[in-house]
């Protein structure tokens, strides 16, 4: 039996807005319809086809997926104005400099993508110990688990995941393994980690941070993340705008971090009469999801949406 997992846009309104830069409100900034955006995370389009609604026709909406699942539901957008690509986000350095009026960011996983047991990416669902984004390539998680030391394992689960019980269930997936041979499914690790964390946060499943941590390392997703960031300062325009949705800590602190780096002007102390390095950007809002969002869709409370704008160069 066929089924259809659905997934509701986070931010929808309000990351299309800052993206596009509403020339009404705002005249000498960029004329946002006839411009080239990015989509650097098209998940289910959402934010694809908001964008879309609002261009001119000689407008042009570029984005990325690593998801064949995505690949196939952007197939069925007939707009020539739109292409996707088969890339992450770290691509992005590869379109041409100052090229693009804006870029959105959506981070995280899409619900269809969590919900769908296949992809091995929730502790709910018995499935493979798989959490690629992309299938076609690379390690699973499961793959990776079969012959990762305990060392680098805890080491995984305690950056990403942030879990302080790493090393105990490090121990534990090795100990599993040279006893009974590799995990290879969701409920065999959300098990063996629920047995090794007693105390968890009210509301919170025990394998929770586990399962982020190795989603994260398994996609590279903190690193493509820093390199999209910083091809976005080669790609944008002077007035263009870097839009990005952060579903945790670890994601929001690079981003506010990128910001605030680039928001200000740099002074080398090694060089103390050299010029400084030029301010690249500038941070405009932090926006978080209305009370009515969070109660129409849970997945959305962690959300936070962080705005700049490039500066002029």
């Amino acid at each position: 039996m066929d089924t259809t997992w659905t997934h509701t846009t986070v931010l929808l309104d309000e990351a299309v807005k800052a993206l596009l830069n509403n020339p009404a409100t705002q005249p000498d900034e960029l004329d946002a319809g006839t411009h080239t955006y990015v989509d650097a995370t098209f998940g289910r389009g959402g934010h694809s086809r908001l964008i879309l609604s609002k261009l001119a026709p000689q407008g042009r909406l570029i984005a990325f997926d690593k998801d064949l699942e995505a690949l196939a539901e952007a197939a069925r957008i007939d707009d020539s104005r739109f292409s996707i690509r088969h890339q992450g986000f770290s691509h992005l350095g590869e379109l041409a400099p100052a090229s693009v009026a804006g870029v959105l960011l959506d981070l995280g996983i899409s619900s269809p993508q969590v919900d769908n047991p296949e992809r091995g990416f929730s502790f709910r669902f018995e499935g493979p110990l798989d959490m690629r984004m992309d299938t076609t390539r690379g390690q699973s998680v499961a793959q990776w688990l079969a012959m990762a030391e305990a060392d680098k394992i805890a080491e995984v689960i305690r950056d990403y995941g942030e879990e302080r019980f790493a090393g105990p269930i490090a121990k534990a997936i090795v100990a599993r393994r040279l006893e009974r041979g590799p995990m290879t499914t969701t409920t065999e690790l959300a098990k063996l980690v629920a047995d090794i964390v007693k105390t968890r946060e009210k509301g919170q499943n025990p394998a929770t941070r586990t399962f982020q941590a190795f989603r994260i390392f398994i996609n590279g997703e903190l690193e493509e993340l820093q390199q999209a960031l910083t091809a976005s300062l080669q790609v944008l325009q002077p007035g263009g705008r870097l839009v990005v949705i952060s579903f945790h800590s670890l994601e929001d602190r690079i981003v506010k971090q990128f910001i605030a780096k680039h928001s200000r002007d740099e002074y080398d102390r090694r060089a103390p009469f050299a010029a400084p390095k030029i301010m690249q950007l500038t941070a405009l809002n932090r926006i978080k999801p209305s009370a009515a969002e969070v109660a129409g869709n849970p997945r959305s409370r962690s959300a936070i949406m962080r705005v700049a704008q490039r500066t002029a160069v």
